[in-house]
């Protein structure tokens, strides 16, 4: 949620904050705002309500900003409506907020996260004399630095310290002092960011993209710790003051991977870049035909002893958990449960001492699940993350980390984080049966052998693709959709559904196709589009019973089943076929039809593909 972009070096800093905030629009983007300091002049902030071309036409692309160190902001509201006086930066000044002009505040800041005891902070400011123009929690952490800075009259490091042990919730901040020209001061608290070196400049940001472009060198900043960016150079500070030692890391993903590449739209780029991804994460652990998991802490003895293994996620994330949890249980036997992380903590879950807690995440920041990851900690379980990004929260903080290589995910819709997240927990599934003596080599082989024909068969569906934008063209004026689908295909089905309600804006949902006839089945009417998911053999059968009684109520029939169940044809009023493969690895080919579904009806509604409304990619907050 929300995205920070910061920037101290040679060159002008407005131009470069505009680029790397539109490589994090998909954050945010209710409003926007620039900070720019040109020697020791006050700051000159520039803001606006509404998408970041607004500020970007306001400001001339930025040549109308001059100063070589700035911060900016594209927003993803939380307290406080959308507005230009709501956005970001935020100064510490008793002044309108309006967003224009220079400001003689002494300190200038923005913020990504949450401050839960804000209306605390804000009554003590208050009594202090402080005015407030916003309805942000941002403004209140503002004022209070510069109630500490000026109260004690200390240091930036001292006053942020001391403003980070008075607040509560999670933020990632960056600052700029008036007396202290040419730094950027920034800390962090369970919300992302990350700091990069290149040629005597430094930049900051709140994820990988916005900064790709101008360097791989970056330094990941620890929590509750505070770092000082000066041109080329970064200081780290604990709460005490205590100057930290951090080494750089090389970012691998290459910079074009988060460009589009010549397509329309980010989503059917990253649509396209399944194949490669799902085959990078296939061979990060699979050697001369066997699945190594030693380097995760998944050693023979290890994978004995798990007991019961709770995979915890939110969204698309745990849809991906449902399909694992079937293949899991099926090849492996392990008693599976699949835990929505926003609700992990507050059940108060009984938890084996002997079992593995599996927390997936593309970014490796989704607030919930670093909050049930710690959860799982303190009880002493065992954790392994599954997430895309490296030195993430999520992977610095679990006791191993399976990374998927699906690179760069810019569309606020994910797609090849989703197939590779698929691909994890099927070689877990795999690795886990062989060990636990479920089954044998050959069996094994097979189906390594078997996945490793995925990504070929995922580019004939795409080369399908046609084919569905003509379907759903005709699909566009849909007010209600339902998916239905038993085992995997249920699963699939909460995907799919999930894909067309947040980008195109239609109302769908998924239902075990055997719980149609307890109650959903009155919400039929004549036209209603059903898409009916059938790629498990022993449930076929009952799936197209279920599809029958809901085309005699008037429904319109689409199936999505594998080549060779052509009998489909003479119930379903429309069909997909997808290439056939292992049932266990279904989802991984069936998903991509239905992706292709939601892309198709947002673009033929007219709608922003790669960032729908309210939503944002990153949920860092709760």
């Amino acid at each position: 949620m929300c995205g920070i972009v910061g920037f101290v070096g040679k060159h002008q800093a407005a131009p470069i904050l505009l680029d790397g905030l539109a490589r994090l629009e998909y954050r945010g983007y209710d409003s926007a705002g620039l900070a720019i300091r040109n020697g020791e002049e006050p700051a000159e902030v520039v803001k606006s309500k509404g998408r970041l071309k607004i500020l970007a036409e306001k400001t001339d692309n930025g040549n109308s900003l001059v100063g070589n160190c700035g911060i900016g902001h594209t927003r993803w509201a939380t307290h406080g409506e959308p507005s230009k006086t709501n956005a970001h930066p935020h100064v510490s000044g008793n002044c309108t907020g309006s967003g224009s002009g220079e400001v003689e505040s002494e300190v200038v800041g923005v913020h990504n996260g949450i401050i839960e005891n804000f209306k605390e902070l804000k009554e003590k400011l208050l009594k202090h004399g402080y005015a407030f123009y916003s309805q942000t929690d941002t403004e209140v952490v503002v004022k209070l630095v510069d109630y500490y800075y000026k109260k004690y009259n200390t240091d930036p490091a001292d006053a942020i310290a001391k403003t980070m042990v008075r607040v509560r919730g999670s933020y990632a901040l960056c600052m700029m002092f008036k007396s202290h020209p040419g730094e950027i001061w920034v800390a962090r608290k369970d919300s992302p960011m990350i700091i990069g070196v290149s040629n005597g400049e430094t930049f900051v940001a709140s994820d990988v993209p916005a900064i790709l472009k101008y360097t791989r060198n970056v330094y990941y900043i620890g929590n509750m710790e505070i770092a000082r960016l000066t041109p080329g150079e970064v200081t780290f500070f604990n709460l005490d003051g205590d100057v930290i030692e951090k080494k750089l890391t090389e970012i691998k993903w290459d910079a074009k991977s988060a460009e589009k590449g010549g397509f329309e739209h980010f989503m059917m780029k990253e649509i396209h870049e399944q194949p490669k991804a799902v085959s990078d994460t296939i061979a990060s652990v699979v050697k001369d035909g066997r699945i190594e998991l030693e380097n995760i802490g998944l050693d023979e003895e290890a994978i004995k002893n798990i007991s019961h293994i709770y995979i915890v996620a939110c969204g698309s994330a745990y849809h991906t958990g449902v399909v694992t949890q079937y293949v899991i249980e099926d090849l492996a036997k392990i008693p599976v449960r699949v835990e929505l992380a926003s609700e992990f903590r507050y059940r108060k879950p009984l938890l084996d001492k002997n079992g593995l807690v599996i927390v997936v995440s593309q970014s490796g920041e989704t607030a919930d699940t670093l909050a049930a990851l710690r959860l799982a900690k303190e009880k002493g379980i065992k954790t392994l993350a599954i997430v895309n990004v490296v030195g993430s929260s999520i992977a610095r903080e679990a006791d191993n980390v399976f990374y998927t290589l699906a690179g760069p995910e810019i569309a606020v819709a994910t797609t090849k984080a989703y197939s590779t997240q698929l691909i994890a927990g099927y070689l877990l599934a795999i690795q886990f049966a062989l060990v636990r003596g479920q089954i044998d080599e050959e069996k094994y082989s097979l189906l390594i052998t078997e996945l490793g024909t995925i990504p070929k068969k995922i580019e004939k569906i795409l080369e399908d693709k046609e084919r569905i934008q003509w379907f759903v063209a005709k699909q566009a004026n849909a007010q209600d959709v339902f998916f239905i689908g038993r085992g995997i295909d249920y699963a699939v089905c909460l995907e799919g559904s999930l894909k067309m309600k947040e980008i195109s804006y239609v109302h769908s949902e998924a239902y075990a196709a055997g719980e149609l006839k307890h109650g959903t089945i009155s919400l039929i009417e004549d036209g209603t589009l059903v898409i009916g998911v059938l790629t498990q053999g022993e449930l076929y059968e009952k799936t197209v019973s279920n599809m029958v009684e809901v085309k005699s109520r008037g429904a319109y029939l689409m199936g999505l089943t594998s080549y060779g169940h052509y009998e489909i044809e003479d119930t379903a009023n429309f069909t997909v076929y997808i290439p056939k493969t292992d049932e266990h690895f279904s989802a991984s080919l069936s998903v991509i039809p239905l992706q292709l579904m939601g892309y198709y009806l947002s673009v033929s509604r007219g709608l922003d593909v790669d960032k729908p409304r309210n939503l944002a990619k990153s949920v860092t907050v709760e």
